[in-house]
């Protein structure tokens, strides 16, 4: 069954063309990343998807829950604190008050900044950024994740943490879309790449094709 459907999608900024008829599907329990050189509409995709942006033409649909790290810090209040912000995060990605109560030890644990939770998170640098971004998002039992290279932002142990995590997302059947210029990364993971050039789709195929043509320029 499909969990992403994109027909025929195209996005200017201006007059700046950045997508041009652009069709794929992802299916439940696929992972698939989105390749390409800069400037080629990648991490515009990914927000078109997560319906942060609306395409100028063309259609997408998504079936259940997304939960998006796209940008760190998005959706968190600089004010509030980190306890604060996982009410308010968790409210955005579509949690009830009482599930928040429930996953809020385990959201805690995996962010391991337990010490800092009580401090406003404009005092947080990048990496508690994401370190809690990601522990709300993932329990959040979303259907769809998307992530835009903010991975890269963490450290190494809890990169591993995170992908062991994402690993284990795929075996209960939830599908991964994954913007990011981590090439050994994403062969490992994904299994299927698209990869785009001045916003067309030039490959959509297998993960280790998709980063050959990409490492080869073609």
């Amino acid at each position: 069954m499909k969990a992403i459907e994109v027909k025929n999608l195209s996005f200017a900024y201006g007059q700046q063309k950045v997508l041009s008829d652009i069709s794929f599907s992802i299916e439940e329990g696929e992972y698939v990343a989105i390749l390409g050189p800069n400037g080629s509409g990648k991490s515009t995709l990914l927000k078109l998807i997560a319906g942060v942006m609306s395409p100028d033409q063309g259609s997408i649909g998504v079936r259940g829950r997304i939960a998006g790290l796209i940008e760190v810090g998005a959706g968190f209040h600089p004010d509030l604190t980190g306890a604060e912000n996982i009410y308010l995060n968790g409210a955005i990605l579509g949690m009830t008050e009482a599930k928040i109560h429930e996953q809020f030890d385990r959201i805690v644990a995996f962010s391991e900044i337990g010490e800092f939770i009580q401090t406003e998170v404009k005092f947080y640098s990048s990496g508690m950024f994401l370190r809690l971004a990601f522990a709300v998002a993932i329990h959040t039992d979303p259907d769809i994740f998307l992530i835009d290279e903010i991975l890269a932002v963490g450290d190494e142990p809890f990169q591993k943490k995170c992908l062991q995590r994402i690993r284990e997302l795929k075996a209960s059947g939830k599908a991964l879309v994954i913007v990011t210029h981590d090439l050994d990364m994403v062969e490992q993971l994904c299994d299927r790449g698209v990869l785009l050039r001045r916003g067309e789709v030039v490959h959509d195929g297998a993960i280790h094709e998709a980063v050959a043509r990409l490492r080869e320029g073609r």
